[in-house]
């Protein structure tokens, strides 16, 4: 993958880089980072520009998280709602869960791009909720130039040894993804908890 990758963005450049990006944010199986810091390789060595190959990047991995956000606002709330009941969600969990994410979610989708698998789906959850536009594209945006900025110049700055990079970087993203599923977890626990005490609360009123 990683060689045909190389000689894809070798024949087709910035366009390559663009279509590779948005692809792989959306969730098809491309390793995004490997493709950034070998972007960063080759600004290194001169055969691109270091403006455009951001540009490129920076595009690409914008709209592929903004597919996955319209996907999200346009089929993930009605799906939850038709099925969620016989998952036991109820749509007031499923309103407070919205109310959660608008509230706590903003920031991971700007940090969840560090994050493999957790990337490609901040911007369907954010969709989902209901979360504006505007909010998304203000965190998305940021998180893609950032994204995408900080692998470029790490290739750019090891040079040869760009390849050494990515292993570093799965290493260390399977410790955030282990933290981040802590946390999902106890807020899952928090949620369904106070569901729980709503609930008692509602029947109790009648």
């Amino acid at each position: 993958m990683e060689i045909i990758l190389q000689n894809v963005f070798h024949h087709y450049g910035y366009f390559a880089l663009f279509f590779l990006l948005a692809l792989g944010v959306v969730g098809l199986p491309i390793p995004d980072e490997f493709l950034l810091t070998f972007a960063g390789y080759i600004v290194y060595t001169g055969e691109v520009s270091f403006t455009l190959t951001l540009l490129a990047a920076f595009l690409g991995s914008a709209t592929g998280i903004t597919i996955n956000y319209w996907l999200g606002r346009s089929f993930g709330l009605p799906l939850l709602l038709k099925y969620g009941p016989k998952l036991h969600l109820t749509k007031q969990r499923i309103h407070t869960s919205q109310t959660y994410f608008q509230r706590f979610g903003k920031p991971l989708i700007m940090f969840g791009y560090f994050i493999p698998g957790i990337r490609h789906l901040t911007a369907y959850f954010a969709g989902m909720s209901s979360l504006s536009y505007r909010a998304f594209a203000l965190y998305a945006y940021i998180g893609a130039f950032i994204w995408s900025l900080l692998f470029i110049v790490i290739g750019r700055i090891v040079g040869s040894k760009w390849y050494l990079v990515t292993s570093f970087v799965h290493k260390a993203s399977f410790g955030g993804l282990a933290l981040l599923i802590i946390v999902a977890g106890i807020t899952y626990y928090s949620f369904k908890t106070r569901g729980r005490k709503s609930e008692r609360y509602d029947i109790s009123k009648w």
